[in-house]
């Protein structure tokens, strides 16, 4: 029985997601058709691809960093090493650990996927900021509420419904997943 009310919660914060654009208003194309659209042309102008998160969501960000290099052929750039994390959690504070990155390594074009199931963490905050600053898009996947901070600074936004981690971060990796392997399909088809 609780198998089977997981699934559905699963199923319903799947088909209830939300993509919108930087003022709320929903894009009429799914996410996955856009953003593969998207970084398909970011990638066209060499633009280079970040993505962040914490925990679980970083498991999706390693991941997706690889994906996104190998298989999207992007200039995708992993900001989890060891050593630099440490660093700069430890000279300026965990907040910083990816937007001190950014500061660095970002630039006009290039575009941040921010990934949050709660959308308010400082250290992704801060980041998508500076990704702002920079002249860059911030995509964001988040989760629980839906008037979460990271939503609020977004360019594109895919917003999931539920307030599972779980069943969060388990969409936010389909979604990249799907959106990845679309990139690659067309690739095939084009060439």
């Amino acid at each position: 029985m609780l198998m089977q009310q997981y699934e559905d919660q699963h199923r319903a914060a799947y088909d209830e997601r939300h993509y919108t654009d930087r003022s709320g208003n929903m894009i009429n194309i799914s996410a996955v058709e856009h953003l593969s659209e998207f970084l398909r042309k970011a990638r066209a102008l060499k633009k280079k691809l970040f993505f962040i998160g914490n925990g679980g969501s970083a498991g999706i960000a390693v991941h997706m960093t690889a994906d996104f290099l190998k298989n999207g052929r992007m200039r995708a750039i992993d900001m989890y090493g060891a050593a630099t994390i440490t660093c700069l959690g430890n000279d300026y504070g965990y907040e910083y650990i990816f937007s001190k990155q950014l500061e660095l390594l970002a630039d006009e074009g290039d575009v941040l996927i921010a990934i949050s199931s709660s959308g308010n963490s400082p250290n992704i905050l801060l980041a998508a900021d500076v990704m702002k600053k920079c002249g860059g898009t911030v995509v964001t996947m988040t989760g629980f509420r839906e008037d979460n901070q990271l939503r609020q600074r977004g360019d594109y936004n895919l917003y999931v419904p539920s307030m599972e981690y779980g069943i969060v971060e388990s969409i936010h990796n389909r979604i990249l997943q799907q959106v990845v392997d679309e990139m690659m399909t067309r690739d095939r088809q084009e060439a």
